[in-house]
């Protein structure tokens, strides 16, 4: 048991530091001028009708330091941070929108919060696997 748990974190680790790419998300924009990311996401049906970052590449993206500039660590420092619990899910969405990755609906979206913060809980596990 112990075993396919460590090769399922193994893999989840290894996908997160081989997705170079999310860093370049395509965006467009919507009616009202803001722009909004185009991936494909997993959330529920009654989540806001608005296409995101899936949770799971959002933390990856910080993890590979592309919200350093809005406050968010990488790597090591963000796991350590998201331990001592002073990175929370709403702290990374506020970067994400103010790296214009997400829309601000985000913010509001109790159902994409809560997928994030599960992604934020489960990081410390992906990178023990290391």
């Amino acid at each position: 048991m112990k075993l396919l748990t460590l090769i399922k974190s193994a893999l989840i680790f290894a996908s997160i530091t081989l997705v170079p790419g999310i860093a370049v998300a395509q965006t467009a924009t919507n009616n009202n001028s803001e722009t909004i990311a185009i991936n494909s996401n997993n959330l529920p049906s009654n989540s806001i009708s608005v296409n995101y970052l899936q949770p799971f590449n959002l933390v990856t993206f910080a993890y590979q330091g592309g919200l350093k500039q809005h406050g968010i660590p990488s790597g090591e420092m963000l796991v350590f941070e998201t331990q001592k619990r002073n990175i929370i899910a709403n702290d990374l969405v506020k970067a994400a929108v103010n790296a214009d990755k997400l829309p601000s609906k985000a913010l509001n979206d109790q159902n994409y919060l809560s997928a994030v913060n599960s992604q934020l809980n489960a990081l410390p596990d992906y990178a023990a696997a290391d």
